[in-house]
Formats: C-alpha cells, structure tokens, sequence
C-alpha cells in the first residue's frame, strides 16, 4: 500500500474515530481501531528510516482531535473541576463533587455539567491526582475558565507538548544505548497511545514525560536532576514509585576508578581494601542523596494541600484501587474465583491486601537477585515489576498500558505492543450492560489476557531477551 494513501486513511479513520464514534458502537469501535494498528504497522514498515516525516504524521494525527470531546473516558471531567476549584480557592483533595452538588451549591463554573459529565462514581470520591497533575488542570481553568471544550483543547496540548518531550529524550536515550531509533515510533505513532492519551485525555503521558527524562539525566551522570525529575513524574501520577527499590544497583555498582586514589607502594592490600570501603560508601550515599532529593522535592510539591484532612482523603482514595474498584483484571479474577468457590463474599477486601504484598516482594526480588546496573538492564526491570503489577491488579484501564509500552522501546520485549492492541477488547467487556447482567463479559477479558500472556510467555522463556 502506498504511504500516501496510508497516511489519507489514517486521518480518515482517527476523525471518525474522534468525532463519529459513541462508546456503545463496538463493532465500529473494533473496526476504527483495527484499522488504524493496521495503517500503523505500514507506516513503520516503509518509513522507519524517515525520522522527520513520522514525527510530522505522529502529531499531525494527533491535531486531527484538537477540538473532540473524549469519548472512551469521562475523567477529563473530574480534572476540569480540580483545576476551577483551585483558582475559586478550594483545596480539591478535601472536597468531593457531591459534598457541592448535594446541598445545591455551585462553586465553580459549569458544576452541573461537570457533575453530570464524571458520573457519580467519580463524584462521590475525593481527587486522587497529584500535584503536577493539578497544575496542568488549573492552567486549564486559567485559559478556559468557562468552557468544557476549551479546557479540553488546553489539557490536549499539555500533553501533545509531552510527547514533544518524551519524543526528543527517547531518541536521545536510544541513540546512547544503540538501539534503533525509529523504536521510539512503537509508542508516538500508536494508535493506543495517540487515541488514549491525545484522544481520551489521560496524563499517563506528561508522566512518562518526566520518567524518559529522568533516566536520560541519570544515564548521562545527572542523578541529581534526575532525581528531581523523577519526583515531578510520581507528582503526576504515582506509578513511578514502584520503580524506586530497582535503583539501587545502579547507584552500588562499582566506579571506574575507586575515589580516584593510587594504591601505596608500601602497603597495597590495606590502602585497597580502604579505597574500595572509601568507594562502597561513596556510592551508598549517593544512592541516599537520590531518594532524599526525589522525596523532598516530592513533598515540597504536596505541600501546598497539606492537612490531616489531606492525608487520610488521600490515603483513602487511593486504598480504593485496590479493595473497592475492580475492572479489566487477569489473576485477580482467577483468584476472586477460587475464593468465591470456599468463601463466597467480598473477595476483593482480602485479595487487594494481598497484591500490594506480592509486588512488594517479587520488586525487591528483582533489585537484589537480578542484574540491573546497565541502563537496558534497569528499564527491564521497570518493565517487569510493573507487568506483574498490572498481571496482579483489581483494576486496569487501558491506559495504564502506556508506561508499559514507552518502556518495552529500550527492551527487547514486544508484548506491550500486542498488548496495546489488544487492549481494546476492555472496552467490550460490558457488553451485558443493557442486560440484566452487567457484570464484565469474562470471556472478552479472557482472550484479551490469554494473548498478551502468551506473548510474554514466549518472550521471556523462549527467546531470551537480549539486553543492551
């Protein structure tokens, strides 16, 4: 096919997608989508080698929803009263929608359709969005205070300037690893992430901003700056600090040169086993420099909102992702089976305290049994902990797979790709929802689930990844 009538499609398809679509069209949203990985891969195929003209299309594809209301998401709502509440003075984190609207009071422009817009689950919860986030909503209210679709094109371009920057810090990162360039295409160029995040308005992307960012500062000898970019990544959503533990082999693996010191000819054992002591605890306090500056600066960005109120809100809005909220997960099913099958109730309350503990251990198993002092070997395990995170889970949303797919381009493992393809198929999972039953179909998350194990099965068992 050629590119120019790839190109034509694909434009074709993303405005149908942005403004002819309803969620509840699955056989259309199937096809659009479809359509639209198929284009992609053509795209990749003939002009992998022109770096220039896929950075055009990925951001030309991207302005054709400029001006699209989301239609896979309704969260956008929920990110515009945060940032009107800020500007009218209100702490976001202490207030839920509902608190408002219950008692008939209006605190920022458009309430009502806000409130209508985010639904009442949304509603009746407190805001679990970091500050960073915050920021970027309350720029939103700044430059359309008084327009859903105004701050909808504000929120679009903050995170199209993201992908400026994950785009410039990717290449830049993969050139010093040698890989490939044109990988970093797999993520900017996908449909997944240009419908997910450009489309449905999902901040996953100005996260992996900062997180590419980071490890392209640590990687070139800035761990300082890197830190500090770091904790604006978790100061927009949270994810990254599952990835803290896996850096300590980076920061403990052995310099060049031991403190910069010659060995003294008069006695060479004693003043080596000094320098290299000397050395072991130079780099231990680098690596407790890192965490502490990545910390502060953290909780300096919180600190604006902090109250008592603040915290257990916080806390308790955050505990509901895994003891309340269950949607798109693999084993979490399979044992919500298994313990309905004895005990019979309330499953979730016993196995979301599990979870925590079980990525806890198989993250710290990965940082001190598994090589990770190369920067491939380092994001891998990024990958890892984070897929069996996601493998174990109550909830996943699509979009959470995009960290997963922004760092399979510095790996060797590909089934974050086939994974934001098949993803999809989450968006089916009600269809029972004009039936009695409206419960999950079972059996749309379970071809889902069986083809990105399988894949990730293959890769891990069979082909060895090779990192650089």
């Amino acid at each position: 096919m050629a590119p120019v009538l790839v190109v034509l499609g694909s434009i074709i398809l993303y405005w149908n997608f942005a403004y002819g679509l309803e969620r509840t069209e699955y056989a259309k949203l199937i096809a659009l989508y479809a359509g639209l990985f198929l284009l992609f891969f053509q795209l990749i195929k003939h002009l992998k080698h022109n770096i220039k003209l896929l950075t055009y299309l990925a951001f030309g594809f991207r302005a054709v929803f400029i001006l699209a209301i989301p239609n896979l998401s309704q969260d956008f709502y929920r990110f515009i009263w945060d940032g009107r509440m800020i500007l009218e003075g209100f702490n976001p984190y202490l207030f839920t929608v509902e608190s408002f609207i219950g008692q008939g009071e209006l605190p920022v422009a458009q309430a009502l359709e806000l409130r209508e817009g985010m639904g009442t689950l949304n509603a009746s919860h407190f805001t679990n969005y970091p500050p960073i986030n915050q920021l970027c909503f309350i720029i939103a209210g700044i430059f359309a205070g008084k327009s859903i679709l105004g701050s909808a094109v504000v929120l679009r371009l903050l995170i199209i300037v993201a992908d400026f920057g994950t785009l410039h810090f990717g290449i830049r990162l993969l050139k010093k690893l040698k890989i490939p360039v044109y990988n970093i295409f797999w993520y900017i160029l996908n449909p997944f992430i240009i419908i997910e995040l450009t489309g449905n308005l999902h901040f996953e992307g100005v996260m992996i901003f900062f997180l590419i960012w980071s490890l392209y500062l640590l990687f070139i000898g800035k761990w300082r700056w890197s830190a500090v970019v770091l904790a604006l990544s978790i100061s927009v959503k949270l994810i990254p600090l599952i990835f803290l533990p896996l850096f300590f082999q980076w920061f403990m693996k052995p310099s060049v040169i031991a403190n910069g010191e010659k060995q003294s000819s008069l006695n060479p054992k004693i003043t080596s086993t000094k320098s290299t002591l000397n050395d072991v605890l130079r780099r231990l306090w680098r690596l407790i420099l890192f965490y502490a500056i990545l910390i502060g600066t953290t909780a300096l960005l919180f600190l604006p909102f902090y109250s008592r109120e603040f915290i257990h809100n916080y806390s308790e809005t955050v505990g509901l992702w895994f003891q309340n909220f269950e949607f798109n997960a693999s084993i979490y099913y399979i044992a919500r089976a298994i313990g309905y099958s004895f005990r019979g109730y309330n499953e979730i309350a016993v196995i979301g305290k599990v979870i925590p503990i079980v990525v806890i251990v198989v993250t710290l198993i990965l940082t001190f049994f598994r090589r990770n002092k190369t920067m491939a070997e380092l994001i891998t395990a990024m990958l890892l902990v984070l897929s069996i995170y996601y493998f174990t889970a109550t909830t996943v949303h699509p979009w959470y797979i995009a960290t997963l797919l922004i760092l399979s381009v510095f790996t060797k493992y590909k089934f974050p790709l086939v994974w934001s393809f098949v993803i999809i198929l989450s968006y089916l999972a009600y269809l029972n929802l004009n039936k009695a039953d409206k419960s999950e179909n079972l059996w749309v998350i379970a071809i889902e689930y069986v083809v990105v194990y399988t894949v990730f099965l293959f890769e891990h068992f069979k082909r060895k990844p090779v990192e650089n």
